[in-house]
């Protein structure tokens, strides 16, 4: 659900556009993907899954194993970060982005098995970007150093598998309007160039 107009009108001659914002669940976000554009705000709600750098390896493993992945690669958003533990309370401790290229050697082949989106911060290498383009996927930016701002926006936190990780453990997280900026669209635009 688009919730802002893309355009704010003319300013001393020159055209004032500011990025569409849209509301989006998870759920949605194949449908959406051909929509956003490098620079839109996204709302993002619904079911995410955290996964650092350790718990790539170990997917990918499982992948080349022939083992059982610990979600659903297809449709599914993952959320670079490792959410620090819960204070009473609460369903999640600070939970920032951490930087994506970390994940670069991973993130082709997990798009290529129907990952649909991407959270993190920060550029990608250009195997990613191809990646992105060739499944009609996104990448979204979170802002960093505000994890215990975006913790407010998580009602749900479930440690999943690789319990042995501790903060880099799988999680599926609940978003509730999780603000979010398209970092790379589907067409390979980019705010990194």
């Amino acid at each position: 659900m688009e919730v802002s107009t893309p355009c704010a009108g003319i300013v001393h001659g020159v055209v004032q556009c500011k990025m569409a914002e849209y509301a989006i669940d998870t759920n949605d976000i194949p449908a959406f993907v051909p929509t956003l554009k490098a620079g839109d705000r996204v709302l993002l709600s619904g079911t995410v899954y955290t996964a650092r750098d350790a718990a790539h390896k170990r997917i990918v493993e499982l992948m080349r194993s022939g083992g059982e992945l610990p979600f659903d690669l297809q449709g599914a958003a993952i959320y670079y970060a490792g959410p620090t533990p819960a204070p009473p309370g609460l369903p999640i401790g600070s939970c920032g982005p951490t930087t994506s290229s970390r994940m670069d050697p991973y993130a082709p082949l997990l798009l290529d098995k129907g990952l649909a989106a991407m959270i993190g911060k920060g550029p990608r290498n250009a195997q990613v970007i191809d990646a992105i383009v060739r499944n009609k996927a996104v990448y979204l930016c979170a802002i960093g150093g505000a994890g215990a701002l975006a913790a407010q926006c998580i009602t749900e936190c479930e440690v999943i598998a690789f319990d042995d990780l501790g903060c880099e453990s799988v999680k599926r997280l609940t978003f509730d309007d999780f603000p979010l900026i398209v970092g790379i669209d589907c067409s390979g635009n980019t705010l990194f160039a």
